[in-house]
């Protein structure tokens, strides 16, 4: 049986446990639980610390497992990112005082608070700068506040949370961060391990894209198929209605409103949207 971490707690939990069972695998219902064993599809189902789980995957204790990429690379464990799984997206930034004028280019000497001083280093180590890490396990905004710190590094969704310590974002962003599937460093692969990825594939697909039908005159259908040509093409079928052909493709979710507003003006009738429940491509 392949044996798969999922964050136990946390923002990754919930969607973690959404995806895998969107992908058919069976998931807990008590958030006690801490092993579920799915005979169905030969695995065996771990709930763990997100920031837990690359140890236990690099270690060879568990062979898969979902995590965030910064929590990945912080680390340090011997397990490798196979498949990004688009959602829980953060980024990792360095926030200072604000109206403080700090840059990026002048960060050395100065005390940077964080609770990912692993990926911290690594960005660091690359850009040759010498300045000291304070570790910290949560509330890193108030760092700077109570004086431990000149700047903190963390990760950031909205920024709210800066705006109410006083601090504001500067320099580039360190690191775009998701949820993703980790392995141990090699891990061979199996008939469980494949279907796992085409499945979990199938869901993002799934969420990223929608099926538009329409319908359009024949003199009109290059235009129309050239705003929507689909993966592989169209699929185009001929209409009772003579001069007329119906036409169905798969198209990316974000901006196929826009899309139906331009198969309109490009003559498209009876448009229609639908959500896609699961993909193979």
């Amino acid at each position: 049986m392949l044996r798969i971490a999922v964050p136990n707690k946390g923002s990754l939990s919930e969607k973690s446990a959404d995806m895998l069972r969107a992908a058919g695998y069976r998931q807990r219902w008590d958030p006690k639980d801490l092993v579920l064993i799915d005979e169905t599809n030969g695995i065996e189902f771990y709930y763990l610390r997100p920031r837990d789980i690359a140890v236990y995957v690099g270690e060879g204790t568990l062979d898969l497992g979902i995590t965030g990429r910064d929590m990945l690379l912080d680390s340090g464990a011997d397990a490798q990112e196979i498949l990004p799984l688009g959602f829980g997206g953060t980024r990792f930034r360095f926030a200072r005082p604000t109206g403080s004028g700090i840059e990026e280019s002048s960060l050395g000497g100065l005390r940077i608070a964080t609770s990912y001083p692993g990926l911290l280093r690594i960005y660091l180590d690359d850009h040759q700068t010498a300045a000291r890490l304070i570790g910290l396990d949560g509330a890193v905004e108030s760092a700077v506040r109570l004086g431990v710190a000149d700047i903190i590094a963390d990760v950031v969704e909205t920024g709210s949370t800066l705006k109410k310590a006083g601090l504001e974002v500067f320099g580039d962003v360190i690191l775009e961060s998701e949820a993703i599937l980790i392995q141990r460093a090699p891990l061979t692969r199996t008939a469980g391990l494949d279907q796992l990825l085409r499945r979990l594939t199938g869901v993002i697909v799934a969420r990223d894209y929608v099926l538009v039908d329409f319908d359009v005159p024949h003199d009109r259908l290059e235009a129309a198929t050239a705003l929507a040509p689909g993966l592989e093409g169209p699929t185009v079928s001929p209409l009772a209605k003579p001069g007329w052909c119906a036409v169905r493709t798969l198209v990316p979710r974000k901006g196929h409103q826009a899309l139906m507003d331009a198969l309109w003006e490009a003559g498209a009738r009876a448009i229609l949207v639908t959500d896609v429940s699961a993909a193979r491509l």
